[in-house]
């Protein structure tokens, strides 16, 4: 998949709120254009509301979001589209529309008033179909689809808004084992900078440029992910213990998690 380039994306004092409760706090941070950024964090931690401050969906309560210097807060909602392309994680397509035709509303950004779809357009939909597999289901309605299948045709959605920068929030979700890793091809293959919400920590090590780790809704680390991820920050952040290792058939850097404290066998006397 192509897009318009990538673009270079600074978060400077980012403070974000949600029902009425301050849930990030002075997050500040800048990914090089073209790079992947993993951000990850326990549950409940402000993943997704700090993505949705960086796409632009929600405003945040204090701090700038600028792709290539450019404010996204001060953006119109046609021009961040053509800017920032995001993908919920539990956002479906429209029951009403054919796998084609959901798709295609990532054009709608390029599109001018009262404009139809052409040639150039089409090939760009049939692209972000056969990027996610789904090349063959273009004529199908979104209601036959599995809820993997829904939630690679709103990742197609978003490839084909060619935006220059994509947020992902969770897109490993609904996705079974093979697609998991599909995708993290996929996204390192992408023409843009991708920032991704991300629970795996093991994908994280090996399958992005940067890590960012969100503790209570501040920014505990953002580096590298082996300079990152270090064992003492995943055991006070995470909980648990964590160890890298090499692959023996790949080489890659494979990071294993296992209980900081094993919980005793169960027994009789313990049952």
């Amino acid at each position: 998949m192509t897009s318009r380039g990538a673009a270079r994306i600074a978060a400077t004092g980012l403070s974000c709120a949600a029902g009425g409760a301050m849930v990030v706090t002075d997050v500040t941070f800048d990914v090089p254009a073209g790079a992947r950024l993993a951000v990850v964090g326990p549950n409940g931690t402000g993943k997704s509301t700090l993505l949705r401050a960086i796409a632009g969906i929600r405003p945040p309560a204090a701090g700038t979001v600028r792709v290539d210097g450019v404010d996204i807060g001060a953006l119109r909602a046609r021009q961040r589209a053509l800017a920032v392309a995001f993908v919920g994680q539990e956002e479906h397509p429209s029951a009403e529309l054919t796998v084609a035709e959901a798709v295609a509303l990532g054009r709608t950004p390029h599109r001018g008033p009262w404009s139809v779809s052409d040639g150039a357009e089409e090939s760009v939909i049939a692209e972000a179909l056969a990027a996610v597999g789904m090349a063959d289901y273009r004529n199908r309605p979104c209601t036959q689809l599995s809820g993997g299948e829904r939630h690679r045709v709103t990742i197609a959605r978003a490839l084909a808004q060619e935006a220059p920068v994509l947020v992902l929030d969770e897109p490993t979700n609904h996705l079974d084992v093979a697609w998991r890793l599909r995708l993290m091809r996929l996204i390192d293959d992408l023409d843009c900078t991708t920032i991704a919400a991300i629970h795996d920590l093991d994908l994280a090590v090996r399958c992005f440029d940067l890590v960012a780790v969100l503790d209570a809704g501040t920014l505990r680390a953002f580096g590298p992910p082996a300079d990152t991820l270090t064992p003492d920050l995943i055991h006070d952040v995470f909980a648990v213990r964590g160890d890298i290792v090499t692959h023996p058939t790949t080489s890659q850097p494979h990071l294993l998690l296992t209980e900081a404290t094993p919980i005793p066998a169960l027994t009789k006397e313990t049952l």
